[in-house]
């Protein structure tokens, strides 16, 4: 494998994760987040999320690599198009479903996903726009490093599909440390659906229309079932 990836691996394995933790602690250290300390964070993360995918796409452009072999196609056009909504119409049920069971949690028993939700989700539409555009860039730039770049890149070792899927797929869990260890646990099972779907659908399409809508539902929902709730809490 060329030292390149090998850095790239380095950086999705160790730095990502290095710095989410560093930046939820700056977060949760800070007694109220406004809207402008929302936006910043908003527009900082898509600004580096593109750079990540613009650096990898360029090294893998210098290795020859195919659209195809990153999963840049769609094969099957009719087959790709219904999966992609069944997808979005289940993982976006179930993420709702989630967080208006969490939201009905004791606000105490709610740990560090409580105190993101207040510090991160969006509170007003001027907020709301900026945190979709944040969904989509997570939802191609992500799928592009995990379930792109990183299984192609593996797949050029001759490992056996299942290892693939559970390297990326650990990768992509690390990357979500700031989230506790439920955070992990669940990207980590995500992550696995997305890269099973990826192989099967040869095509990233599917999955990354499954990111977005994960997490614009978590930007709906998770106001409306974490913040009101909080607030209400906080009164009595």
């Amino acid at each position: 494998m060329p030292w390149d990836f090998w850095l790239i691996f380095l950086v999705l394995a160790v730095v990502l994760p290095w710095r989410g933790l560093i930046r939820l602690r700056r977060i949760l250290e800070l007694p109220k987040v406004d809207t402008r300390e929302r936006l910043t964070l908003y527009a900082s993360t898509i600004a580096f999320q593109w750079l990540a995918v613009a650096i990898t796409g360029w090294r893998v452009w210098v290795h020859g690599f195919t659209a195809a072999q990153l999963g840049l196609v769609v094969p099957d056009r009719a087959r790709i198009a219904i999966s992609s909504v069944a997808g979005i119409l289940i993982l976006a049920g179930l993420q709702w479903m989630n967080l208006r069971r969490i939201g009905r949690h004791p606000l105490q028993m709610r740990g560090v996903l409580q105190s993101l939700a207040e510090r991160i989700l969006p509170r007003t539409g001027v907020e709301l726009l900026p945190y979709f555009a944040l969904a989509v860039t997570a939802g191609v730039c992500e799928e592009f490093l995990y379930r792109g770049f990183a299984m192609a890149a593996m797949n050029q070792v001759s490992l056996a599909t299942w290892s693939v899927v559970l390297f990326s797929s650990a990768l992509f869990g690390l990357a979500h440390l700031y989230q506790g260890r439920a955070g992990i646990v669940s990207t980590l099972v995500l992550g696995t659906v997305f890269g099973l779907a990826r192989i099967a659908y040869d095509s990233l399409v599917p999955v990354i229309l499954w990111h977005i809508a994960v997490d614009v539902v978590a930007g709906i929902a998770g106001p409306r079932y974490l913040l009101r709730t909080s607030a209400s809490d906080s009164e009595l």
